[in-house]
């Protein structure tokens, strides 16, 4: 199934203009959603874009309970995996930068351990851009093995554990219980 009007194909490795791209994501519902509702388009450092939006939203609900955070992060992973690794394919890029919808779920899996306080959410959102962006042993290596759907979903969840345990030991040693 081509994503291009009126079925004419492209090949897949030939990069769209943003304006293109910006006209096959909005309109299509799977591309709309693992760009996270359009914030993948912004022209520079779409990842984190989405990883401060998620803040932005949770900031504004907070405080959530984590196990109510824990389902949401984990139902929007499972469908993540199908979502993300369509919107690739069909784009025809390999987690594609503006794929951010596993930016959103590695920043709710990262707020479920932070305390409800501005200061505690920062750290979530610093540690867990830090993780994603730097790709220690073996978020790497996951994420040049593993491909479709569940390599870009996977990789923003390790770099998620990473940033909690960042976070956790933070808030051990410096906010107490």
């Amino acid at each position: 199934m081509s994503d291009e009007p009126h079925g004419r194909g492209r090949d897949p490795g030939q990069e769209r203009t943003p304006v293109e791209l910006a006209r096959v994501v909005v309109r299509d519902p799977v591309h709309w959603l693992a760009f996270g509702l359009g914030i993948g388009l912004l022209p520079r450092a779409p990842g984190t874009w989405g990883a401060l939006a998620t803040t932005l939203v949770y900031w504004t609900v907070a405080p959530v309970d984590p196990v109510v955070l824990l389902g949401v992060a984990s139902t929007l992973f499972v469908a993540g995996i199908w979502i993300c690794g369509e919107s690739a394919r069909r784009i025809g890029t390999h987690d594609h930068g503006g794929i951010v919808l596993d930016e959103v779920v590695g920043m709710l899996l990262t707020l479920v351990v932070a305390r409800p306080e501005p200061l505690w959410i920062g750290v979530a959102l610093l540690s867990f851009r830090v993780f994603d962006i730097w790709k220690p042993w073996p978020i790497r290596e996951l994420d040049h093995s593993l491909s479709g759907g569940f390599g870009i979903m996977l990789d923003d969840v390790m770099a998620a554990v990473y940033a909690a345990a960042v976070v956790l030991f933070l808030q051990f040693f410096f906010a107490g219980n």
